[in-house]
């Protein structure tokens, strides 16, 4: 999974067809739980773009995207959020496939 860089990049990324920017951190436990599975995810759907986003680093980003809880998942189109799974409660592979299949 690529790795966000700038908020720059961010706003490049956003304007994409599909893409699913994953809030998380490395310090996250709730967030080492769903590691394991991602590579299958994104292989799933690979006609989404999958973007990691350390929290940590872009904390005024999470802030301006409403983003209190890791980790979470908020999906744009074409520079319009499409969707989006936000909360501070731990995710199983089938919720965020659910997630995915719904956007």
């Amino acid at each position: 999974m690529k790795k966000l860089e700038s908020l720059q990049q961010f706003e490049q990324l956003k304007q994409e067809e599909r893409v699913i920017f994953l809030f998380s951190a490395d310090w996250c436990p709730d967030c080492k739980v769903i590691e394991p599975f991602l590579p299958t995810i994104e292989t799933e759907f690979s006609e989404h773009e999958f973007i990691y986003v350390d929290r940590d680093e872009f904390i005024e980003l999470c802030s301006q995207l409403d983003i209190f809880g890791i980790p979470s998942f908020v999906a744009f189109s074409e520079g319009k959020e499409t969707g989006r799974f936000v909360s501070k409660n731990r995710k199983t592979k089938e919720e965020i496939e659910e997630f995915i299949n719904s956007l």
